[in-house]
């Protein structure tokens, strides 16, 4: 079945917004990168990775339940709404640590081999 084009440009939107939120302007290097990857027959992987604060390893996993923001201005719901986005079309979203400085969310989505 094919995927909610709007939901998942939200999604796409969402993960861009917070990877610039988290760089400060006055941080160098400002990098965002954004990677697609078919990791598997049938399986799509879409990386978005920033030069930005990070966060603590123990939130990793906290920062996808509603209300929890890193941000000083941030409602703590964007992620959430994602990953619900991401899990409705049979997913799932998690983050890592980068081994320099920021963090990558990476949202893995099934799809269909193309005809």
């Amino acid at each position: 079945m094919p995927g909610d084009v709007v939901q998942l440009q939200q999604v796409v939107l969402n993960l861009m917004m917070n990877a610039m939120e988290a760089m400060s302007p006055a941080e160098e290097p400002r990098d965002l990168t954004i990677a697609t990857l078919q990791c598997e027959a049938g399986l799509l992987r879409l990386s978005v990775r920033d030069a930005g604060i990070g966060v603590e390893a123990a939130q990793l996993e906290k920062i996808f339940e509603p209300f929890v923001s890193t941000k000083s201005e941030g409602l703590g719901m964007g992620l959430s709404i994602s990953r619900s986005i991401v899990q409705a079309h049979g997913g799932r979203i998690w983050a890592t640590r980068n081994p320099e400085r920021g963090l990558t969310v990476h949202v893995e989505l099934p799809c269909e081999e193309p005809v």
